[in-house]
């Protein structure tokens, strides 16, 4: 039977990366309650590229200079998973990895030895090992390695994900501990919660700020936690709303593929009201 926090931190790993582009676009778009807020999938949309290129979803951002980001908070939290699932996978890896294995290698003669111990390069370069940050102190050439880091956050959550659900690679891995499987869903869990915070989809209920295109009346967005594509958005204004959507309860209530219709109808009322203005 499989362990209920090894499948609970599974299913937040994935979530942090399937939303993980989501949260690196909010960065560069500032927050403001407009639909959709930051999830361009509801519309059926890829998110547009970061200005720094496809190296964005690549490499860490702890790792590089993040151009002027337009939306602290959703960097404060784009960081802080980084962080929290960089030092999960390098405290497991230390608990569950076999160390790089090493042998002898030179030659001895009749007058000397020179033989030495070395890392078996195959071994250390193994795709599936963790490989920790150094760091060296050298004077004026200090030199550090991020290590794995360097691969970025969704290589960090596979490999947590791995490791929760003890999926086996020959013998470079013992079996995870069930007190080390409880703190690490505990981490993904924090870690999901703050990323799902940070794109408004935390279940809260978003004003938009801009009204009804059809009754100039209020509108309400909805997400559902852990589930963006169960958005939806809700006119206040009750059956008098010319919506061309369903009623749902005495209200005109847009989801799933009638969004892009929502979305499309507020852009051309915006326009209209520019030209008015003019």
């Amino acid at each position: 039977m499989q362990d209920p926090n090894a499948a609970q931190a599974a299913a937040d790993l994935r979530a942090i990366r399937e939303q993980w582009g989501d949260l690196l676009a909010a960065i560069e778009q500032r927050p403001a309650a407009v639909w959709p807020p930051l999830d361009s999938r509801a519309l059926g949309a890829e998110p547009e590229p970061a200005d720094d290129g496809p190296s964005i979803g690549r490499l860490p951002l702890v790792l590089r200079e993040h151009p002027a980001p337009a939306n602290l908070d959703a960097l404060d939290a784009a960081m802080a998973i980084e962080e929290a699932l960089f030092e999960a996978c390098d405290a497991i890896a230390e608990r569950v990895q076999r160390p790089v294995r090493r042998h002898l290698v030179g030659r001895r003669t009749a007058d000397a030895t020179h033989v030495r111990w070395a890392e078996d390069q195959a071994d250390r370069d193994d795709s599936a090992r963790w490989t920790l940050p150094t760091h060296r102190d050298a004077g004026p050439a200090d030199a550090s390695s991020p290590g794995s880091r360097a691969h970025g956050l969704h290589w960090a959550a596979m490999w947590l994900e791995g490791r929760a659900l003890d999926e086996a690679h020959g013998d470079l891995f013992t079996s995870t501990p069930a007190r080390v499987v409880e703190s690490l869903a505990e981490v993904a869990r924090r870690a999901r919660r703050i990323l799902e915070r940070a794109l408004g989809r935390d279940g809260r209920p978003t004003a938009l700020d801009r009204p009804c295109p059809y009754c100039r009346g209020p509108l309400t967005a909805h997400t559902r936690s852990g589930n963006p594509a169960a958005a939806t958005v809700v006119c206040s204004t009750g059956s008098a709303c010319t919506a061309p959507v369903l009623l749902d309860r005495g209200r005109r209530v847009w989801q799933g593929a009638e969004l892009v219709t929502l979305y499309v109808a507020m852009e051309a009322a915006q326009q209209r009201a520019e030209d008015s203005t003019a």
